[in-house]
C-alpha cells in the first residue's frame, strides 16, 4: 500500500508512519493515491468548488489556479490522488470546450469592420514570435526544427484575457481594440493550423511526397465545409427548436463534430472546435440562456477537470532543479512578450496609429492562455520514433509560468493603457440629465421604507412620469407565505406615499432564492437607471459594513446606487455635504449624479457643499453654473483624499454626507476607498450618510470563464507595484 508522502527533513517527524497508525487505529482503510473513481471524483469537486474562493483572496487567475491545485494533489505534489483514465476523458472534452469558447468569444463583426488592418496585425503577430522563436529555439534551447516550430507557434498565440477591461472603461469601439479582437482570430486560427500539420505528421504511417500537399488541401476543404454548412444548420435547427436543453445538446454535438471530423482526416481535434466556436458565435448572443449553459458547464466541470489534469503532470522539481528549465522558461517569456510588441509597432508605424493605440493592442495581443495550454499538451503527448516527448516536461512547466506571467503584464498594460484612452476620450455629456431616467426602489425594510421614498421623491425628474419602482423580494423558503404578507404591506405603504404626493408608483413582488439576483432582474426587466437601496445594519462584529447583499449588488451592476441610512427624515435635512474623489469627472455617471443631488437641493431648499480635488471642483461648479444656476452651492478644496477627518467639523446632525465612491477598477477608483467603512464607521456614525456610486460603461462580468478568464479584469497588487518603480524610475531619470 503506497501511503502518502510528505516531504520533510530527515531528522524530522515521520508523518507518513503517524498517518498510517492513525488511519488503522479509526479502522480507515485509505491508500495514497487514491484511485477510487468515487473518491476522485468527489475530491475533484471539493477543488473546484473550494479553490475559485480562495484565488479570489489571492489574486491568482483561475486558469493558474487550478493548475496549481492539480500540482498540489497529484503525482509530483502530495500524491493524494491518482490520473486516472477520467482526467483522460474530461481532459479532452474540456481540451475541445475552452478551444470551443475561445471561438465564441471572438467578435466577427468588429473584425469585418477593420479587416484589412486585423489581418495586418493578426499576421505580424503570428509572423514575428513565430520567426523569432524558431531561431532562439534552435540556436538558444538546442531543440530540433519541429519542435522549434510548435513550441514558436506557442508564442503566436494569445488569448483576451484584459478584454473585459476595455468593456468596463467603454472603450470596446476603439480602433486599436477592434484591430486587437480581429487580428486574434486571424493569429489564433494560423497558430492551430501550424499545431494540426505538426500533430497530423506523427499522426500518419509515413510521411510521402504529396504529404504535405494532401494535408492542406484536406485542412481547407473541411474547414470551408464547417464553415459553410454548421451556420445554416444550426440556424435551421434553432428555428424549429426553442427548448434550451435542446439546443444546448445540439450545440456540443455540433462541437464534437467539428472534433471528430477534424480528427478523422488525420488532424487535432481542438482546430474544429475552435471553427465550430467562431462559426456558431452569431447564433448564439453572449446575453442568452444558451451562452449562460454553455459557460457554466465548462467553467463548473470539464474545464477545471482538464486544468487539474493538466496540473497533475507538472513536475516542480525539474522546473527549480535544473537550471534548463529555467533557461527555457525564460527564453520562452522574452520571445512571446518582444515577438508581440514588435507587432504592435510594426502596425503602429503602418497605419500611422498613436503610441497609447499601440500600448492597447500590445495588452489585448501578449496574453497566453487557451491555444497555448491546448498546443503544449498536444505536443507533450506526442511521442517521437526516437521515445522521446515532442515537448518536453521543461517547456510543459515553462509555460505555466509564460501563461502566468504574460497574463500579468497583459492585464497591467491594457489597464494602464484604457484608463488613458478614457481618460483622453471623457466628456462632460450634459445631455445626461434628458435622458430616460427610471429608480428602482427595494422596500423589504419597513424601518427605512418612508425615508428611501422620499429620496426618490426628491431625485426625480417631475416632467417624466411612471419613473419609480418599488420592490419586494421574498425569499422562496418556508416562510414565505409570511414574507409575501409583509412585502405587500411595504409596497402598500409605499404607493400610499407616492399616491399622496401624486406620484405615479410601479410596484413589483417577485421570488427569487436569492434577493441580490432578484433586484438585479427587476432592474434589468424595468430598465432602471438608478437603485436607492438602504445601508446595511451590522448585525454582529463580524459582520462586513455594507452587508453581502450591497457588496454583489455593487459587483452585479454598472447602474447608479445611492447606499443610504437617514437619521432624520429627507425633508428636514439642512446642507448636503459632497465629498467627490479626483478624476470623478471622467466617470460615465458624473453628470447624472449631480444632477440628481442639484433637483434634491431644489426641493428641500438646502444647501450643496463640494469638498474635492481642484481640478475636478472646476468641471462641477463649471456644470452648475451652466445647467443649474439657481442651486445653492459652495464649493472647498479638498486635496488629500485618504482621510475623510477634515471634513468632520463641517457635518453636523441635520446635514446629509454624500461620499461619491467608486467601483474597483474605475477611473478615480482609489485604494483609500478601501477606509471608507471604517472611517465612516468612526467618525460619521452620528450622521445622515449616502454612498454614491456612479454609472459606469459596460456590464459586470456574472461568470468567470476559464477559455476567457475574468479575474484579470480588477487593478491587481502588482498593479501598485508596477507604478512604485514607474515613479522610482522617472525620480531618478
Amino acid at each position: 500500500m503506497k501511503i502518502f508522502r510528505i516531504f520533510v527533513p530527515k531528522n524530522g517527524l515521520n508523518y507518513t508512519h503517524f498517518m498510517k497508525e492513525w488511519f488503522e487505529w479509526i479502522n480507515f482503510d485509505i491508500a495514497f493515491p487514491i484511485t477510487d473513481p468515487t473518491w476522485i471524483f468527489f475530491l475533484v469537486l471539493v477543488i473546484i468548488l473550494f479553490a475559485p474562493i480562495l484565488l479570489e483572496r489571492l489574486r491568482i487567475p483561475h486558469i493558474i489556479g487550478m493548475i496549481l491545485a492539480g500540482l498540489v494533489v497529484g503525482e509530483h505534489g502530495f500524491n493524494i490522488l491518482a490520473r486516472d483514465s477520467s482526467f483522460e476523458l474530461f481532459g479532452k472534452v474540456g481540451l475541445y470546450y475552452i478551444m470551443f469558447l475561445a471561438g465564441l468569444e471572438m467578435n466577427m463583426e468588429d473584425f469585418k469592420s477593420i479587416r484589412m488592418k486585423a489581418t495586418v496585425l493578426g499576421l505580424l503577430a503570428f509572423i514575428f514570435p513565430l520567426g523569432i522563436g524558431i531561431w532562439t529555439n534552435l540556436h538558444v534551447l538546442d531543440y530540433g526544427l519541429i519542435t522549434s516550430v510548435l513550441l514558436a507557434s506557442m508564442y503566436a498565440s494569445h488569448t483576451l484575457i484584459a478584454y473585459p477591461i476595455v468593456i468596463r472603461y467603454g472603450i470596446n469601439r476603439n480602433r486599436a481594440v477592434s484591430i486587437a479582437v480581429g487580428g486574434t482570430a486571424v493569429t489564433d486560427t494560423l497558430t492551430l493550423l501550424v499545431l494540426a500539420v505538426i500533430a497530423g505528421m506523427f499522426n500518419e504511417k509515413g510521411i510521402s511526397e504529396m504529404f504535405w500537399v494532401w494535408l492542406v488541401v484536406k485542412v481547407v476543404v473541411l474547414s470551408v465545409v464547417i464553415m459553410y454548412t454548421f451556420p445554416r444548420i444550426g440556424r435551421w435547427f434553432f428555428r424549429r427548436y426553442t427548448d434550451n436543453v435542446v439546443q444546448f445538446i445540439f450545440v456540443l454535438a455540433m462541437v464534437f463534430l467539428g472534433a471528430g471530423l477534424m480528427e478523422l482526416i488525420g488532424m487535432e481535434g481542438i482546430l474544429g472546435a475552435f471553427l465550430a466556436g467562431l462559426v456558431l458565435n452569431r447564433l448564439i448572443p453572449h446575453v442568452s440562456p444558451l451562452m449562460s449553459h454553455l459557460e457554466f458547464v465548462g467553467n463548473a466541470l470539464f474545464i477545471p477537470y482538464f486544468l487539474i489534469g493538466v496540473g497533475m503532470l507538472i513536475n516542480v522539481n525539474v522546473l527549480f532543479g535544473h537550471i534548463d528549465s529555467i533557461k527555457v522558461a525564460s527564453v520562452m517569456i522574452v520571445v512571446a512578450l518582444l515577438g508581440k510588441w514588435i507587432a504592435s509597432w510594426v502596425t503602429q508605424k503602418i497605419y500611422g496609429m498613436k503610441a497609447l493605440e499601440r500600448e492597447l493592442m500590445f495588452g489585448l495581443s501578449n496574453a497566453q492562455a487557451a491555444a497555448t495550454l491546448a498546443a503544449v499538451m498536444v505536443g507533450y503527448n506526442i511521442i517521437q520514433p526516437n521515445g522521446e516527448r515532442l515537448l518536453n516536461e521543461d517547456v510543459l512547466n515553462g509555460t505555466i509560468l509564460l501563461i502566468l506571467v504574460t497574463c500579468v503584464v497583459s492585464s497591467f498594460i491594457t489597464e494602464h493603457a484604457a484608463k488613458r484612452v478614457a481618460m483622453s476620450d471623457a466628456e462632460l455629456n450634459e445631455e445626461k440629465g434628458q435622458e430616460k431616467e427610471r429608480f428602482l426602489i427595494p422596500v423589504a425594510n419597513p424601518e427605512t421604507l418612508d425615508r428611501l421614498m422620499g429620496l426618490a421623491m426628491v431625485v426625480r425628474d417631475e416632467k417624466q412620469i411612471n419613473n419609480l419602482v418599488a420592490l419586494n423580494v421574498i425569499n422562496d423558503n418556508n416562510d414565505s407565505v409570511k414574507q409575501e404578507m409583509k412585502g405587500r404591506r411595504s409596497l402598500e405603504r409605499a404607493a400610499q406615499i407616492a399616491a399622496s404626493a401624486n406620484v405615479m408608483l410601479k410596484t413589483v413582488s417577485r421570488f427569487d432564492l436569492n434577493i441580490t439576483t432578484g433586484i438585479l432582474h427587476t432592474a434589468k426587466e424595468n430598465e432602471a437607471t438608478s437603485i436607492i437601496i438602504g445601508l446595511h445594519h451590522k448585525a454582529s462584529i463580524v459582520d462586513s459594513f455594507f452587508g453581502n447583499l450591497t457588496e454583489n449588488l455593487l459587483k452585479g451592476t454598472y447602474l447608479q446606487v445611492m447606499i443610504v441610512r437617514f437619521l432624520i427624515p429627507v425633508n428636514t435635512l439642512r446642507r448636503i455635504i459632497v465629498a467627490v474623489p479626483p478624476k470623478a469627472e471622467f466617470e460615465h455617471g458624473f453628470v447624472k449624479w449631480i444632477v440628481h443631488l442639484c433637483r434634491m437641493s431644489s426641493q428641500l431648499g438646502c444647501r450643496l457643499h463640494f469638498f474635492a480635488h481642484p481640478q475636478t471642483l472646476g468641471y462641477i461648479k463649471g456644470y452648475i453654473q451652466k445647467k443649474h444656476k439657481d442651486v445653492l452651492t459652495q464649493y472647498q478644496e479638498l486635496e488629500d483624499w485618504d482621510d475623510l477627518l477634515i471634513i468632520t467639523g463641517q457635518v453636523n446632525y441635520d446635514h446629509l454626507l454624500v461620499v461619491v465612491s467608486s467601483r474597483r477598477g474605475s477611473i478615480s477608483y482609489d485604494s483609500a476607498f478601501e477606509r471608507l467603512p471604517m472611517q465612516i464607521s468612526k467618525y460619521f456614525n452620528n450622521n445622515s450618510i449616502m454612498l454614491l456610486y456612479p454609472d459606469q460603461k459596460g456590464d459586470p462580468s456574472e461568470a468567470l470563464s476559464f477559455a476567457d478568464p475574468r479575474g484579470w479584469a480588477e487593478t491587481q497588487y502588482y498593479d501598485r507595484v508596477g507604478n512604485w518603480f514607474y515613479k522610482w524610475f522617472k525620480k531618478d531619470s
